[in-house]
């Protein structure tokens, strides 16, 4: 899992020159990167040779260079680029890759806020690196807030694994937000009333929606329809307007 294909709705494929993290919120209970790392360090995968403790692999950091179709890429599905064991030389050497690779668009997550905003100026800061954060229910808003401290081009939220309700949300500076519930063995369970309010706030305030899944045991089974109809919408450029379609 260096790199892949992926059925992850919101992009193409994944980068993962980083593996491993730990749990830090309660979006972190059933973590599907820990499931999953667990199930490859059986299978003999030499990647995840270290379990889920954070691991570098060098030779993955020029990788996005070799492929010349441009996608949209998922940078760490299986760690957090901000983690505290991941150095800061490293995270520069892939901010470089990516200012370099400026025919793809990556996408980071995190769930680390505070190191971002820390260490966010002394990053280069390309127009195809879009940076978002995790916000899974109201005790974490503050990385909303974090976020918009970073000069990155498109700024966005993932409010998966949804777990409780967002409201009165300030979306100035946020561009993009996803939404999804928790999917897998043990998944708690998403309110339609937390969908629609994001949903709604995000029609207010003009910012592109993302309805991911409802999620579940058996996520396939529940879909990602909401009130009729898929809500796959993306951020444009900060000069175009967003159309919820």
């Amino acid at each position: 899992m260096a790199v892949s294909s992926t059925h992850i709705e919101w992009t193409e494929s994944t980068w993962n020159p980083v593996t491993g993290c730990s749990k830090i919120s309660e979006g972190c209970r059933n973590c599907y990167a820990y499931t999953m790392a667990k199930r490859l360090n059986a299978m003999g995968n030499q990647r995840y040779a270290n379990g889920f403790k954070v691991t570098l692999h060098h030779d993955l950091v020029d990788l996005p260079l070799t492929w010349k179709k441009p996608r949209r890429i998922f940078v760490n599905s299986m760690s957090d680029l901000f983690h505290k064991d991941v150095p800061f030389d490293f995270i520069k050497s892939i901010f470089k890759t990516m200012e370099m690779a400026s025919w793809h668009t990556f996408q980071i997550l995190t769930k680390r806020s505070d190191r971002l905003r820390e260490i966010a100026p002394e990053l280069v800061w390309p127009p195809n690196v879009w940076q978002g954060v995790s916000v899974e229910n109201s005790n974490v808003m503050y990385r909303i807030n974090d976020l918009k401290k970073v000069p990155a081009k498109v700024r966005f939220l993932s409010c998966e694994p949804l777990i409780g309700p967002l409201e009165n949300i300030n979306l100035d500076g946020i561009h993009w937000v996803i939404v999804g519930g928790e999917s897998g063995s043990g998944a708690r369970p998403m309110k339609e009333e937390w969908v629609t309010s994001i949903r709604d706030q995000c029609i207010n305030q003009n910012v592109a929606f993302f309805f991911k899944q409802w999620g579940g045991v058996q996520k396939h089974r529940t879909g990602r329809i909401l009130e009729g109809r898929t809500w796959n919408d993306f951020p444009y450029e900060e000069d175009e307007m967003p159309v919820l379609c």
